[in-house]
């Protein structure tokens, strides 16, 4: 088969597949995988040359490894220095010291069940992370720390693509007799030698180059140096008898502190998102799925026990580096699976003698069944942490202080918002009583020195606990819109003398609690948009007393607008319609003071004189 008509099968394969599976949320990943199954030789044979697909598709995990390589700029390393080599460390050695004892317990050769051992004890990166993003956890606490055992796990794999190619070379030159391959001694020189080099190039030529190109303005001729600098260096260390992986990543490291790195960062990525859907699709068509006809039970046995016993190392780990459950719960649901450097490193293994030939297979296709069942682990882990927070809920609410009950605020909701609200009043030795109904929010709020109860605001008997008979402001900063109104439900019928301060999400929220007579509220993003509007106004050149001016006319004009609208919150029709009007009226409003200031419109920024484009938003 062609070359061209093996390209087509593919793409149909991935574009077919991958969307799917996304839709799923399955990943991409498995997207590629379950593709390469489809249209290799176990199912539709559509394909049947894999090899030399495999072959030329490690390059996608060579520019991975460059990618990898480019993030690792000291600096960064250093702020999560403890997280990386702390946290990160401590779970590939636990996961590794686990399934080498049970290889030893086994009688497998020690060799062969520490690297197995260490390629299950690795995960996804490639998987995880977007799933994170997708869930919106990827910049929580659980997020950030399982970031940074990922990326510790990528570090630890570089010694490895060092020794195993040097076990490869040792058991051919076994094959081939004595004068059959380099002495120690020499290999060692040619291996010192290739580093010196390439960090001398490094630092006096790279640099220097890009810095050239980039004078020239031609994009192409960037990426091309880009991608020449990794094909080479990847080359040089494979000519020493290194893995081209480990080439990759020091060009990387190498360019990591220069000032091209987010462009060569943005060059490299697309190229690496093909190749390593290559390289995903060539593992599925590589997939010894006889494995699954002949040992159906043996597989998905080993597959559930190797999943389960790496969930439950990496949570009593992550609980060691005092991550409390549900966080150490949600990161081991997140890395259970095995991950894409395990196809890498199984195979380097095989070809070392560490492995047999049999025994990579089945770890090959065991770590792909992990990542096909990381969606049901992901839903183990919630359906955990839902239990034990709710099993956490149960306890009792606080009791609230004596000397608290002359406090003349109460603070409902005590996040990101009810927080600045409570520095601001303590600045000025203004007594409050903060509640929050998350019981473990509020144990991590206290761990900063800050006074909170924990307590539901939508229950009278807490707000009388809370003397609120006795305050004069109830704030309501709840992040849910429900719980909010029911709040100030409650508030308006059994403490009509309090003043309401509340926090709108957004618009809606605003009519609603407009028509329930509430006139201080805030919306959330209000202000920051307005500031951030006229700091873009003052870079473009407007003075700095303009842009001010022009926010607070739009403020006051978007202000008075909103509390004349809320009466047609309910008809749809007639709120766009009115929306329409709204915008209309503000650019007439801008254009009359443009006029009355003798200020040419066509000179000011675009961005400050069409309102109107936005009208949609």
């Amino acid at each position: 088969m062609s070359l061209l008509h093996q390209s087509l099968i593919l793409l149909i394969a991935a574009v077919l597949a991958v969307p799917l599976f996304k839709r799923l949320k399955l990943g991409a990943v498995l997207g590629y995988l379950a593709a390469g199954v489809a249209v290799g030789p176990w199912v539709l044979r559509l394909i049947t040359d894999v090899q030399s697909i495999l072959h030329f598709s490690e390059f996608g995990v060579v520019l991975m490894l460059f990618l990898i390589g480019l993030e690792l700029n000291p600096s960064r390393l250093w702020v999560l220095r403890r997280s990386v080599f702390g946290l990160g460390g401590a779970q590939v050695a636990a996961v590794t010291a686990a399934f080498f004892a049970i290889g030893l317990a086994l009688r497998i050769e020690p060799l062969a069940a520490l690297i197995a051992g260490f390629g299950l004890a690795l995960s996804s990166t490639a998987f995880v992370l977007p799933v994170l993003a997708e869930r919106g956890q990827l910049q929580s606490p659980q997020g950030n720390a399982t970031f940074a055992i990922l990326l510790f796990q990528d570090l630890a794999v570089i010694p490895l693509l060092v020794i195993l190619p040097l076990l490869a070379g040792g058991a051919a030159a076994a094959g081939h007799g004595h004068g059959g391959g380099d002495s120690g001694l020499v290999m060692a020189v040619k291996i010192i030698g290739a580093l010196v080099g390439l960090v001398l190039a490094g630092r006096y030529l790279l640099r220097p180059a890009f810095k050239a190109i980039a004078a020239s303005g031609n994009q192409e001729i960037m990426t091309a140096t880009a991608l020449l600098v990794v094909v080479a260096t990847s080359a040089v260390m494979e000519k020493v008898g290194l893995s081209m992986s480990l080439g990759a990543f020091l060009s990387g490291v190498m360019l990591a502190e220069s000032e091209y790195r987010h462009e060569l960062h943005a060059d490299i990525e697309p190229f690496k998102g093909l190749l390593l859907g290559l390289f995903f699709m060539a593992v599925g068509m590589s997939a010894n799925l006889g494995i699954v006809r002949e040992k159906p039970l043996s597989l998905f046995g080993f597959v559930v026990g190797f999943m389960v016993l790496k969930a439950v190392v990496v949570f009593f780990v992550c609980r060691a580096f005092r991550h409390d459950k549900t966080e150490a719960a949600s990161i081991a649901g997140a890395l259970s699976q095995g991950g894409e450097f395990a196809f890498v490193l199984f195979g380097i293994a095989t070809a070392a003698r560490v492995l047999s030939q049999t025994a990579a297979d089945f770890l090959v296709v065991a770590v792909t069944l992990s990542m096909a069942l990381t969606p049901a682990a992901l839903a183990l882990s919630d359906r955990f942490i839902a239990r034990f927070t709710a099993r956490s809920e149960k306890r009792e609410f606080d009791t609230i202080a004596e000397n608290d009950h002359e406090n003349p605020v109460v603070i409902a909701g005590f996040g990101r918002v009810g927080q600045i609200v409570g520095r601001l009043l303590s600045l000025h030795h203004i007594g409050f009583t903060a509640l929050d109904a998350a019981s473990t929010h509020v144990d991590f709020v206290r761990k900063f020195g800050n006074k909170i109860y924990y307590g539901d605001a939508t229950r009278l008997d807490l707000l009388r606990s809370a003397h609120a008979e006795r305050a004069k402001v109830f704030v309501v900063a709840i992040d849910d819109m429900v719980t909010s109104l029911k709040v100030v439900e409650l508030v308006q019928h059994h403490f009509p003398h309090l003043t309401i301060v509340a926090r709108a999400r957004n618009r809606p929220h605003a009519y609603q609690l407009l028509a329930m007579g509430v006139t201080l509220l805030t919306r959330e993003t209000f202000e920051s948009s307005l500031t951030m509007a006229q700091q873009t106004l003052v870079a473009l050149g407007m003075t700095e007393e303009k842009a001010q001016a022009a926010a607070r006319k739009f403020a006051t004009y978007d202000e008075a607008r909103v509390r004349a609208m809320y009466v047609l919150r309910d008809d749809q029709k007639k709120l766009i319609e009115s929306v329409k009007q709204y915008a209309s009226e503000l650019e007439s409003l801008f254009a009359t003071d443009e006029q009355d200031s003798g200020v040419d419109p066509s000179a000011a920024p675009a961005s400050s004189k069409s309102p109107s484009s936005s009208k949609a938003h």
